[in-house]
């Protein structure tokens, strides 16, 4: 179930990515399959042994390139453990909401992007998220150890990645097929996955995630814009020196 647009992101064969705050490592699964460089990092030495174990998995089973290379680090999102300008694509997915310095975290990925690199940051949209709060207390920070902090909306986003010195560009809502079935979970106790209508609505995702038919493929786009349970917004380095070539490349993300 991946959050980003590919295409958007502008992921080549051969390029170094940072999937930050990695987490069961869909992200950096996929870009792995697409013949990137993949650097998956999280805070959790359990996800990152899980992700490391299916790195492996996928280059026994022929799924990557013979070239294809993989690395899990376990690092802090705000003393990201690279040099300046190491990466040309990060990945930063459903990870802000969980952090208390989330302006600290963006100027680490800023720092850490290569000029004319692309960052695709994603976190949970305002309604979708809205509606679980109001739904449970215990969705959410405190009652929830680890839990979501805050809720974001696309302007407020776009404004802390400003300030952390980067340029975004476009954007798109995804999941909305998963923003009802949290509502229902948040309704009956986010903990309460015994629930009847929890397990039934959750096969329903399985099977969509499994085998795409048409007919959940096309709602999901349709309600997309609606109450997509994710926003995910692009950008790039702000200009430092005023080339011609830096402001082309912004323009081309713009565009």
């Amino acid at each position: 179930m991946l959050t980003v647009d590919y295409d958007q992101l502008g992921l080549r064969e051969g390029h170094l990515i940072l999937d930050m705050g990695c987490g069961a490592g869909r992200h950096a699964f996929e870009s792995l399959r697409r013949g990137a460089r993949v650097v998956a990092l999280d805070h959790s030495f359990a996800e990152l042994t899980d992700v490391r174990t299916m790195f492996r998995a996928m280059q026994l089973e022929g799924e990557v390139g013979a070239d294809a290379e993989a690395a899990c680090v376990r690092g802090d999102a705000l003393r990201l453990p690279f040099a300046d300008a190491t990466f040309d694509r990060i990945i930063a997915s459903e990870v802000l909401e969980h952090l208390q310095d989330d302006a600290g975290a963006l100027a680490e990925l800023t720092r850490v992007l290569k000029p004319g690199g692309t960052i695709a940051v994603t976190v949970p949209a305002w309604l979708a998220e809205k509606v679980c709060w109001a739904l449970s207390a215990e969705y959410h920070a405190p009652l929830s150890e680890g839990g979501h902090l805050r809720i974001y909306t696309e302007a407020q986003l776009r404004r802390r990645m400003s300030d952390a010195g980067l340029v975004p560009a476009g954007s798109h809502h995804a999941h909305a097929l998963h923003a009802p079935y949290w509502w229902l979970r948040c309704a009956v106790g986010p903990t309460n996955d015994r629930n009847p209508l929890v397990q039934a609505y959750h096969k329903v995702l399985v099977w969509d995630m499994v085998k795409a038919p048409f007919v959940t493929r096309f709602t999901e786009r349709v309600l997309n814009p609606l109450i997509g349970k994710s926003v995910v917004v692009y950008a790039m380095p702000a200009p430092t020196d005023g080339s011609r070539q830096n402001r082309k490349a912004v323009a081309h993300v713009a565009a």
